[in-house]
């Protein structure tokens, strides 16, 4: 078994239980503070991360999380933004925590310890796939088996950890290896752990999708407007890029049953709803490219 740095006391914060209320909160605080100085370090690989999982995605391919306990939990719930922030089908990206959805709630014990259960986990896995095997020690035996079952069918593999000793990084294609240091409370990788695997894998699936066309500046032009706060939001984006009044924003999306980018388009082109949607098939659904088509036109 390799050494998990991650067990390791922290020296900053041995006597946290004789502290007051506010002094416990800023040596928390100073502790998080050093979380995203380290991810820092480690943005090359993440950059590489982000265009494999991209090039997958171009491909027809899904991106897979797996964890166990906190790290699982973090994956499923970074999968599930996805839908309804970037308008991606709900398989396109999943979440899979050892010991299957009970365990995202209570504690299901030995799952993470279950070499067998990865590679069962893993079935779905393709060539077509991303595989990201998320840990803050790096060494659950699920993992090992997941990232087995992945290396045999050629998925794409990335591991995310906070040790340099994780065995899942000589097991993974690329490694992201973020190291923050001991936990306030011993052991507690769900603190700055789990501050780490949040921030990284907002940036895998958030420049992920930036790369395949899902924004257009800063803006999620493939959102769902399944309630009021998105259908809001949806009707400030078109008016913002197409120049116009929120009326005629709000007026042009349901002409075209809430589909942004195709209110976007008639509006800065001068389009029906059925000509838009041709220029937005032909450009593979990228805003961006559909417009340039329209100026050269």
């Amino acid at each position: 078994m390799s050494e998990n740095i991650t067990e390791y006391r922290n020296e900053n914060t041995k006597n946290i239980d004789l502290l007051s209320t506010i002094d416990i909160v800023r040596k928390i605080n100073e502790e998080d503070k050093l979380v995203a100085l380290a991810i820092e370090d480690e943005a090359p690989n993440i950059a590489k991360a982000i265009d494999m999982i991209a090039k997958q995605f171009l491909m027809g391919g899904k991106l897979y999380y797996y964890g166990a306990g906190t790290s699982g939990r973090i994956g499923v719930l970074d999968a599930s933004e996805c839908p309804p922030t970037f308008g991606v089908p709900s398989d396109m990206v999943t979440g899979i925590i050892a010991g299957g959805d009970d365990a995202l709630r209570n504690a299901v014990e030995g799952a993470e310890d279950d070499f067998e259960l990865g590679i069962k986990d893993a079935q779905c896995l393709t060539d077509m796939d991303v595989c990201v095997a998320i840990s803050a020690s790096g060494n659950p035996k699920y993992l090992r088996g997941v990232l087995a079952q992945a290396d045999k069918v050629n998925c794409r593999t990335i591991a995310l950890t906070c040790n340099h000793n994780a065995l899942i990084l000589e097991d993974a294609g690329l490694g992201i290896c973020v190291e923050v240091g001991p936990e306030v409370i011993a052991g507690s990788s769900r603190m700055k752990a789990g501050t780490v695997q949040k921030m990284v894998l907002n940036m895998l699936s958030t420049g992920a999708m930036i790369k395949i066309g899902k924004t257009y500046e800063n803006f999620m032009i493939d959102l769902m407007p399944t309630n009021e706060k998105l259908k809001d939001r949806a009707i400030r984006i078109v008016a913002e890029i197409a120049d116009v009044s929120l009326a005629t924003a709000l007026q042009t999306l349901l002409d075209c049953d809430w589909h942004v980018k195709t209110a976007i388009l008639m509006l800065k082109c001068n389009l029906n709803k059925e000509q838009a949607e041709v220029v937005l098939k032909k450009n593979c659904g990228v805003l961006r490219r559909a417009l340039n088509s329209m100026a050269l036109s």
